[in-house]
């Protein structure tokens, strides 16, 4: 190749005003270009190359070097020439040559003083990769280019619409591990936005589900996206309060906003809210993906259960682990709360986290509420939610009924993970305030999301109109400080609000103009408000000028209407009272500058689409330079900000760090992926952009109609804020002009329809900095007072008689009464002069004014009479309305118009012959309500209609003018008084009408600031001017300078209640005095449609350019699908006031819209785009703009379009003459100018090849043929005659040249065309495509490594095919009897290796020789085989107007190359690039297709249960193959593996169509989904794709060569296909010469493989050989399906493979062998020998603990095969001796190490699920109890394929031997190992419990565990427990005491064991009440007889009652002994069981 470095140049003599060179170097008519470089000495220092392909250098070879100046008024500006001849180079090509100071030529061939410097070289392509320079970066980027059009691209999730979608939330539920709880019979219950899902019941701590839950969704996104995902894991064995073991929750949009929508196997820590103490309560294995339209779902290709993954990664931040948190809102007041005009509201704030809602106290009655409350949530940190939402609501009497506003906060702006900062940033945790939050509520915006937030804005949720502000806080604690969930705060905490002190703030906005409006009938005038403040329809407020006087809306001359300020501006003024943000401000919006900077400079870098524009890298340079400057100006700095709250400081800090780290990545970045890189940087800046704490609302702009609210501008309060810290510090658009697109409230106004373009000048700061306040360069503010006077005609005399409920003096509606005696001056104004009248001139305008043509029309009205008669009406001549107008012969046409024809009936409407209609008059109007066409007897009414049409005079002024002309009319031009004459309701007129009965007049008298130091004036204007403003000022001085509530600031002006009109308020105005007159160029060449799928071509294509009030439309073209108009649009004579630096700055937008034209002459709107102009104030600087790219957007949706365009705007510098003539010289052409030629394209001859394959897919045509049209030229190939049997072209290459733009980004789309000849010679357009862009087929020529394309070989010749035959007949069946042979791995068995799912286990040292690949995606959409589409590609043909329903009709087959053809005929032309084939003799083929499938993963279900059953249906072409009966019955991830083989014909039968069915007993199968194959591609691609390369040469075995032909011979094809000599082989070397390199065996093999079944040396040396040519290699590809019930959602995907055979290569290899593994029965055999150290439940007679322990055992999954030992009675020591077998039937996948289960979910079921589990073996020891449920004492659970050693003895055996996570060093950890290797295994594992939250050691067990095949096991057969046969080993039993006769030896002890424990509180009472009674008894026997003893026997006294009382006491004294026992066993029992829960 040939590098010409271009170093620099000398100008002389130097040129003014400094040049802008750049070099232009030709060699062999191939153009190079530097960049431009400003300056008479440019430095370029620039690299160009040119390849020399098989043409070297000649002696006469040389380089043209032309120098031109780029910025140059004119084209180019030439500045000399000079050649450099390379004959050295020839002589000595390694060495450099030199030039220095090459003199450069003029125009005559005279030498001049200019020179410059260059180096030569010519390099060899080794050195191509060390060269860094700007072409070879081109080319590259053109490859790359080519490469990414070529491959299918990853879905880019595009921005959300507003309209419903489909969506999918997938949630699998893996397993759980470590769940807290004892005897565990886990549920996990799945709640997806609102529809409930569960899972199986599973037991065991760690139980395994593997279960997925799908739920689909149509639903509005922003509405999608607030739905939360609930996870619940519950234990079913107890009752609903306590069954909850864990939660997790999050959000939908938290999901879906993850990286690739998912969460891919993440733990997730299970914990609950009420209790959050407790901490995390156990693992829960998910993946959760939400998916969109378009999205992919990720496969997972991992085993489902891992026995080894023990290391639990718990999903989290890398703030803290996965814990509970309290979330704290101090909830503290709110202020403004307002719902509907004249109504106190009663407030309750709601705050609702991922479905979790809270609530304050309702307070009564009251618009600024005082809550004090803490609400505390309780979370899981991280919290996934994306949105904290509040809500106000109005409660009257406790009963929320309506809704007063909301707000939301992104969790994304008020925390942080840390993953914004590349480091060690750890994040911080949600805190928020203590700051005002603003409530909005009513109509909301349309759905549009921003650019500033990648977040949906709370506008679109929120509303739009303001509703007050709460005051709050948030606080994050990881502990629990509380318990409650609500408390009250003591009412200090309202010091947090007072340290908040109020400031009065100013907003002022000036009205430049309001543009691109459509027609509005009534006066307009627009409203602005900050909060409250503003509002003029909440006169509850001061009332400030917030409003622009009314105004009509004037038509523009084309389609739009505009309002006629023009040198008189409205402005308003808006004080309001804030409380101090502005260090905040300052660093949102030095932050949002260097955003914007950066975001400026990388939309400029998106439209360079050419790699090879010179402006590219300086560009480039430029945004690295500008924002490694923008990242080191510091931010204002936080930490001493004594205001600042937490979130203000951590928010400044990570802000700060990530400046810091794009100004370290910008000075490093090198110029590669520019624009990627950049985006990368944007969307970091825009993730720390968005400011929570924002408490200023927003500004709104309202227009308004009729008292309604139309149209809105919503202005960010930040971005107009005015700092004193300097303009950086203050918002980007304050003092600015800025250009706001008015937008409909959500569901109002048209559909694509703009309201209004409205510009603007906006100021808002604190009114002390408004002092010198001056927005605008040039202009005066003036302030008037207004009123009318009106009058009405009454009885011939005008007066105030007959003006009826119309005040004397009113404002311009006339609704309300202001004289003018009731005017008061403002505080800081006074009067200037009296009052004056002055017609608004404005409000008289006609609204026709700049039409060219206006409709007139009269209807004549009439009625019978008495005698039935027609005659007059009482109003003869009305309007269609029916309202009184002049006769038409009483009407003149105005002064400037005339009229051609006179007035004439209207007969094109259903009237009669003389055009009356008739119809029935009706009261109280007397006007029918129905006309009708024939007149009929009990008509009492008829009217025609008369009409004409006057036309403009065409005058010297132009309509512009004449609006001018008539508003700067002098007053003797109207009525000396000043009366304008009409009604309200419609136009006022100047002169006075025959029927004019009524009139007023304007009264203005002018206000002046008195001299008012420290405030602008015009914040002054606050009140009314009717009431006495001195003695309010005083108040409010009064009220401000003390610490006050804002209520009582704001309450310091209170309308009366009986005041229910606005009050009276002045107007301000901002008056020009000097116009200024500019010139637009508008320069438009092409536009392009990115949506082909949707339309093909434009009908009848213009551009309409708008401009202020100005339009202009280009020419219509005809139907193109590029349309290109070349066209310049200029506008002379443009007004604009402001002054020209204030235009340069923010310049007016200029809007192209693109409309289309049908051929009815219907226009349609297609596309809008828009951008600043271009502005010159000296036309001597000026510099040609570039073209660039600008989106065509539609509506408010994505981008559709783009157009090349650029516009300048120049200022009139001179007085033009008569002639306005453009200032710039532009052709003229045609009748209308085109474009300058120093901006139009440069014309090359090119040429186009094209490889015409064939057209698929075409129904219903007979004789195809194709047209291609590009620029002016076509071409046409010869019509495909026989199309049903070959629809390939009999031409395969095409020529054409043409002269095209040399410049990419110029270059115009390929239109392809087909059309079908029909019989008579009719030709019909059948299908069309189009290509928008050629610069992935530019190419060059003359490369020596190209090869033209070919097709494959599919043919062999006759020696080949004895071969073959020989092949089959003794290679295949010699290897049948080695296929008898059980090998010991299987085609599953590379499978499992190239997913990485092997067992640690399973080891099979080959496996490197016989692996395959396994693609996630497509075999298309893999990178490296280039959509296998190398030698053709497929272009789908879309009708011309597609249909939503079927756009694609068929499809194209073929190639573009394009490239530079050279102009003289004599020149060498460049090889042609693809080959002419005279005869197609291969095509069509006759192939045997091989279709492996493998599995399906997450189908889509379509049964009730959640699940389907599906089966595989193969569609080609006619055939059909598929067993219905052969379906899958109850799965979602079934495994096929089929094989199906198919014959066909491609490319007759080329799309292979794979749809999967769900099996339906009754009703139709569903279909689950489709996905459809090109086989053509991939038998004409040159990867090899039909089929997969094998990585090994297998003569016999499992992984046999299954291709038809050797490596050899595939070697040898490929070869020939790539155009390189056959391959020599040779044997004696084990070597091949291939390509003139040689390659030996020895070199991919080191070492002799003693691997089996390996072919001969040659097959295998070709095989390696092959497989570093990057052929398609062995693999699955995964597939995605879809269906047409939800289009875009995937339904599953399917693991699969195609396989190719053509039939003329013989026959196809032996098929593989796919069929599903099946599992292996096993029997595990379980003995029970003894337990140790278990834990003791009862306590014995002598307060000894004890149990009676058995031990219980099952495999998981298969508890109804639940096994238990006999028990062990009364063990004191927890030692028992059971000697019990237990015997466990499995079928066991080893490959998987998953147990297999196949049975009925219920008896009705139709089929038996199959259920895979892992080999676990649960073994639990229980407490037996009689007349209670058992004791759970520990459980053990056992992994067998991955279990630790048990240990020898009892005593070493710990709890640490079952830990999950250890924490002791690798070395001192338990060893693990699988049963299934070691077949048995005898010693003692840990048993645990879980006491306190924590798991402890609660006994031992001592087991032989051994695993016996099913074979092994019929040898050595065993009975259960102790049953025969008692053997291998026999179990004796144990030796225990008999527990027979232990009632017997301790009956007492076991009275107390079983029934006293349970009983002893009833046995006590009784006792008490037995003895009692006793007591009471004896008492009530024994008194008569003592009383008797006393009267009769009274010396018995002292002895008798002595022994009695003897009785008594030993009787009680016994009594007690008797009772102590019990009593002292009672309290000597120590309860075990929490206190807590005796209460349950």
């Amino acid at each position: 190749m040939l590098r010409l470095v271009v170093e620099s140049a000398k100008i002389s003599p130097p040129l003014s005003p400094p040049p802008r060179p750049s070099m232009f170097v030709y060699f062999r008519d191939v153009k190079r270009t530097t960049r431009e470089v400003e300056g008479n000495y440019p430095v370029w220092n620039e690299t160009l190359i040119w390849h020399l392909r098989n043409r070297p250098l000649q002696n006469d070879s040389f380089l043209q070097v032309t120098l031109h100046d780029m910025g140059s008024k004119k084209k180019e500006r030439f500045i000399g020439l000079a050649t450099v001849l390379l004959k050295p180079l020839v002589k000595k090509p390694s060495e450099v040559l030199f030039v220095k100071d090459l003199t450069l030529l003029n125009h005559s061939m005279k030498p001049t003083d200019c020179t410059v410097t260059l180096q030569v070289a010519h390099m060899t392509y080794k050195d191509i990769e060390k060269i860094g320079d700007e072409g070879l970066l081109a080319i590259t980027a053109q490859e790359v280019a080519r490469q990414k059009w070529m491959f299918p691209s990853p879905t880019v999730n595009k921005t959300l619409s507003p309209k419903p979608q489909h969506f999918q939330v997938r949630v699998k539920v893996f397993e759980a591990r470590q769940l807290l709880g004892n005897d565990i019979k886990a549920v996990v219950k799945v709640l997806i936005g609102g529809y409930q899902h569960h899972t199986r019941i599973k037991m065991g701590n760690n139980p395994f589900f593997n279960e997925i839950f799908f739920q689909n969704f149509y639903e509005v996104p922003a509405k999608f996206f607030d739905e939360t995902i609930l996870i619940q894991v519950i234990n079913s064995t107890m009752l609903r309060v306590n069954a909850e073991i864990g939660r997790f929750q999050t959000d939908i949009g938290f999901i879906y906003h993850s990286p690739g929508h998912i969460l891919l196997r993440k733990w997730l820590g299970l914990c609950q809210p009420n209790e959050p103490s407790s901490g995390v309560r156990g693992y829960l294995k998910v993946t959760i993906c939400v998916l969109g339209v378009g999205d992919q779902a990720p496969v997972d290709q991992k085993l489902a259960y891992e026995a080894g993954d023990t290391e639990t990664q718990v999903f989290k931040s890398t703030v803290v682990p996965v814990s509970m948190a309290c979330l704290q809102f101090f909830v503290y007041c709110a202020e403004d709360l307002h719902l509907t005009k004249h109504h106190l509201v009663s407030p309750m704030l709601e705050v609702e986290l991922i479905g979790e809602k809270l609530k304050t106290h309702v307070q009564p009655q009251t618009d600024t509420p005082i809550w004090n409350q803490i609400l505390t949530f309780r979370i899981q940190m991280p919290c996934l939610s994306s949105y904290i939402k509040l809500r106000v609501l109005d409660c009257p009497r406790n009963r929320c009924q309506d809704e007063i506003g909301t707000v939301s906060l992104s969790l994304n702006q008020i925390s942080s993970t840390g993953a914004e900062i590349e480091g060690m940033y750890s994040g911080f945790l949600p805190c928020f305030g203590p700051t005002f939050l603003t409530l909005r509520g009513g109509k909301k915006a349309p759905f549009r999301i921003q650019e500033e937030d990648p977040n949906i804005p709370n506008a679109v949720k929120d509303g739009l109109a303001y509703r007050g502000r709460v005051f709050l806080e948030i606080i994050t604690h990881m502990k629990s400080h509380q318990d409650t969930v609500m408390k009250d705060l003591s009412h200090d905490v309202i010091s947090v609000e007072k340290q908040q002190n109020r400031q009065k703030y100013g907003l002022c906005v000036i009205f430049l103009s309001c543009t691109m409006m459509p027609s509005f009938r009534d006066l307009i005038q627009f409203e602005v408000s900050i909060g409250h403040y503003g509002n003029k329809m909440d006169l509850s407020y001061k009332p400030l000028v917030s409003t622009t006087q009314y105004s009509p809306v004037i038509y523009d001359g084309n389609i739009y209407h505009y309002v006629p300020w023009y040198n008189t501006k409205p402005v308003v003024a808006v004080t309001s009272y804030w409380e101090d943000v502005s260090f905040r401000m300052n660093c949102l919006n030095l932050l949002q500058f260097t955003r914007d900077r950066l975001k400026a400079n990388l939309d400029i870098l998106k439209s360079m689409r050419n790699p090879r524009d010179p402006a590219l890298l300086p560009h480039w340079e430029k945004l690295l330079r500008e924002l490694v400057e923008d990242c080191k100006r510091p931010l204002p700095c936080m930490t001493d900000q004594p205001k600042a709250t937490d979130l203000d400081k951590k928010r400044w800090q990570l802000r700060s760090l990530l400046l810091r780290e794009l100004a370290q990545k910008a000075k490093k970045a090198q110029p590669r992926d520019m624009v990627a890189t950049v985006e990368g940087w944007l969307c970091r800046l825009n993730a720390v952009l968005p400011e929570p704490q924002v408490s200023l609302p927003d500004v709104m702009i309202w227009l308004m109609s009729r008292e309604q609210r139309v149209a809105y501008a919503q202005v960010p309060a930040h971005s107009i804020l005015f700092s004193p810290a300097g303009a950086l510090h203050s918002g980007r658009f304050c003092g600015k002009t800025q250009t706001l697109l008015l937008q409909y409230p959500e569901g109002e106004g048209e559909k694509d329809t703009l309201p209004a373009q409205l510009r603007v000048c906006m100021w808002l700061g604190n009114v002390k900095d408004s002092k010198d306040l001056q927005l605008l360069r040039q202009g005066e503010v003036v302030v008037y007072a207004e009123t009318y006077e009106n009058q009405a005609k009454y009885k011939d005399q005008w007066g105030q008689q007959g003006l009826h409920r119309c005040p004397n003096f009113s404002d311009v509606m006339g609704h309300k009464a202001i004289p003018k005696e009731d005017f008061r001056e403002p505080h800081g104004w006074h009067w200037q002069g009296k009052w004056t009248v002055e017609p608004q001139r404005r409000l008289l305008l006609d609204t026709d004014i700049n039409k060219s043509q206006v409709l007139e029309e009269v209807y004549e009205n009439q009625r019978r009479d008495t005698t039935g008669a027609w005659v007059p009406a009482t109003i003869p001549n009305t309007d269609v309305k029916g309202e009184p107008v002049e006769a038409r012969e009483n009407m003149k046409c105005p002064k400037g118009w005339h009229v051609n024809d006179n007035w004439a009936v209207e007969l094109n409407h259903a009237v009669d012959n003389e055009g009356w209609e008739y119809g029935m008059g009706i009261q109280p109007s007397g006007l029918p309500l129905v006309w009708n066409s024939v007149e009929k007897t009990y008509y009492s009414r008829r009217r025609r209609r008369w009409a004409r049409v006057r036309y403009r005079d065409h005058g010297r002024l132009s309509h512009e003018q004449e609006t001018l002309s008539f508003l700067q009319l002098v007053r003797g031009r109207w009525d000396e008084a000043g009366w304008e004459y009409g009604i309200f309701g419609s136009k006022f007129h100047l002169n006075p009408q025959p029927q004019s009965q009524f009139r007023r007049r304007c009264w203005h008298r002018r206000l002046v600031p008195n001299k008012v130091k420290g405030i602008a004036p015009i914040f002054l204007l606050e009140g009314s001017l009717n009431i006495d403003m001195k003695e309010q000022a005083r108040k409010e001085a009064d009220m401000a300078s003390s610490i006050r509530r804002l209520d009582r600031i704001r309450s310091s002006w209170r309308a009366p209640p009986e005041m229910t009109q606005p009050p009276t308020l002045p107007f301000i105005y901002y008056i020009f005095n000097k116009p200024h007159y500019y010139q637009l160029f508008c320069y438009i060449y092409q536009a392009r449609n990115l949506m082909s799928n949707q339309i093909q071509t434009f009908q009848g294509p213009f551009i309409r350019l708008v401009f202020l009030n100005h339009s202009q439309c280009t020419q219509t073209l005809r139907s193109s699908a590029a349309p290109t108009w070349a066209q310049t649009l200029i506008f002379q004579h443009l007004l604009l006031y402001e002054n020209p630096e204030d235009t340069k700055e923010s310049p007016p937008f200029v809007v192209l819209e693109l409309w289309q034209r049908d051929p009815q002459g219907k226009e349609s709107l297609w596309g809008r785009s828009m951008w600043a102009p271009v502005v010159w104030l000296d036309v001597q600087k000026r510099i040609l703009p570039p073209m660039r790219w600008h989106p065509l957007v539609k509506g408010l949706e994505d981008e559709e379009g783009e157009i090349l365009a650029s516009c300048e705007l120049i200022l009139e510098t001179e007085v033009l003459g008569e002639r306005q003539l453009p200032i710039l010289s532009v052709p003229w052409k045609n009748g209308i100018y085109i474009l300058p030629k120093s901006i139009q394209p440069t014309l090359r001859k090119m040429a186009i090849e094209m490889l015409a394959w064939g057209l698929r897919n075409m129904k219903q045509v007979r004789s195809p043929q194709l047209l291609v049209e590009c620029w002016d030229e076509s071409l046409q190939t010869e019509p495909i005659r026989d199309f049903q049997t070959n629809p390939n072209f009999t031409q395969s290459a095409l020529f054409l040249t043409l002269h095209m733009p040399t410049d990419e980004t110029f270059a115009l789309p390929l239109v392809l065309k087909v059309v079908d000849n029909k019989d008579f010679g009719q030709q019909t357009l059948v299908g069309q495509a189009n290509i928008d862009s050629l610069q992935p087929y530019f190419c060059d020529p003359w490369a020596e490594d190209y090869m033209p394309p070919q097709p494959p070989l599919l043919s062999v010749k006759k020696y080949q095919e004895v071969l073959g035959y020989l092949y089959e007949k003794f290679w295949f069946k010699s290897s049948k009897a080695e296929d008898e042979y059980e090998h010991e791995v299987d085609w599953w068995s590379k499978l499992l290796w190239a997913t990485g799912n092997i067992p640690k286990t399973v080891k099979y040292k080959y496996k490197d020789l016989h692996t395959l690949e396994v693609y996630d995606c497509e075999l298309e959409a893999v990178p490296a085989f280039r959509g296998l589409q190398d030698f053709c590609q497929t272009f789908k043909l879309y009708q011309e107007r597609p249909q939503p329903d079927s756009p694609v009709v068929g499809e194209f087959k073929g190639l573009f190359r394009v490239y530079p053809f050279p102009e003289n005929p004599e020149a060498p032309k460049p090889p042609r690039q693809f080959l002419l084939w005279p005869k197609k003799e291969d095509f069509p083929q006759q192939c045997v297709v091989r279709v492996y499938m493998v599995r399906a993963i997450n189908l889509q279900p379509q049964d009730t249960n959640g699940l389907c059953d599906p089966y595989v249906i193969l569609k080609l072409g006619d055939t059909k193959v598929g067993n219905r009966d052969k379906y899958q019955p109850n799965t979602l991830d079934p495994i096929f593996g089929m094989m199906f083989e198919l014959s066909c014909t491609i490319p007759l039968e080329k799309d292979l169509e794979i749809q999967l069915y769900d099996f339906d007993l009754l009703s139709p199968d569903d279909e689950i989904g489709t996905t459809v194959i090109d086989l053509e591609n991939r038998l004409l691609s040159g990867f090899g794709a039909r089929c997969g390369l094998s990585k090994s040469y297998c003569q016999s075995g499992p992984f046999r060569w299954r291709d038809q032909m050797p490596p050899s011979l595939l070697l040898e094809h490929h070869a020939k296909r790539k155009g390189l000599p056959p391959p020599l082989f040779s044997p004696e070397e084990d070597s091949v010469l291939y390509n003139g390199k040689k390659f030996r065996l020895q070199s991919f093999e080191l070492k002799p493989p003693t691997a089996r079944y390996l072919g001969p040396k040659k097959e295998r040396l070709a095989l390696y050989l092959l497989h570093t040519q990057g052929l398609v290699p062995e693999h699955v590809e995964t597939r995605t399906l879809y269906s047409n019930s939800q289009p875009g959602i995937d339904q599953g995907k399917v693991q699969m493979w195609v396989d190719i055979f053509p039939k003329k290569l013989g026959p196809p290899g032996p098929p593989v062998n796919i069929s599903p593994r099946k599992p292996k029965r096993y029997e595990l055999r379980c003995i029970i020998w003894k337990t140790a150290l278990v834990d003791l439940k009862e306590n014995s007679l002598g307060s000894e603990k004890m149990s009676d322990i058995y031990v219980k055992g099952w495999l998981f999954g298969l508890e109804k095969d639940m096994q238990k030992t006999d028990i062990h009675y009364h063990s004191e020591m927890g030692e028992g001796i059971f000697n019990w077998r237990f015997v466990f039937t499995l079928d066991y996948l080893a490959a998987e190490q998953m147990c297999v289960l196949s049975q009925k979910d219920y008896i009705w079921s139709l089929d038996p699920t199959v259920m895979k589990f892992p080999a676990r073996l649960v073994i639990q020891i229980w407490d037996n109890n009689i007349f209670s449920t058992d004791d759970f004492l520990g459980i053990l659970e056992l992994d067998l394929p991955d279990m630790p050693f048990p240990a020898r003895d009892s005593k070493l055996c710990s709890i640490r031997m079952t830990d999950a996570d250890p924490k002791w060093p690798h070395f001192l950890q338990c060893k693990h190992f699988s049963l299934f290797k070691m077949k048995t295994v005898t010693g003692w594992w840990p048993c645990q419990v879980l006491n306190g939250g924590k798991w402890r050691l609660s006994g031992k067990v001592k087991m032989t565990l051994e695993i016996l095949t099913e074979k092994e096991a019929l040898i050595k057969p065993a009975g259960r427990g102790q049953s025969e046969p008692n053997q291998y080993p026999t179990l004796h039993p144990p030796p225990r005491s008999d527990m027979l006769f232990m009632w017997f030896r301790s009956p007492v002890t076991n009275f107390i064991r079983v029934v006293w424990r349970r009983s002893r509180f009833k046995i006590i009472a009784i006792a008490i009440i037995l003895v009692m009674g006793l007591l009471l008894f004896n008492f009530i026997y024994s008194a008569p007889n003592y009383l008797a003893m006393n009267v009769i026997k009274p010396e018995l006294r002292l002895n008798a009652p002595v022994e009695f009382q003897a009785n008594i006491v030993y009787s009680l004294n016994t009594s007690d002994t008797n009772t102590s026992i019990p009593t002292t066993h009672h309290l000597s029992l120590k309860p075990t069981t929490d206190p807590k829960l005796k209460l349950l």
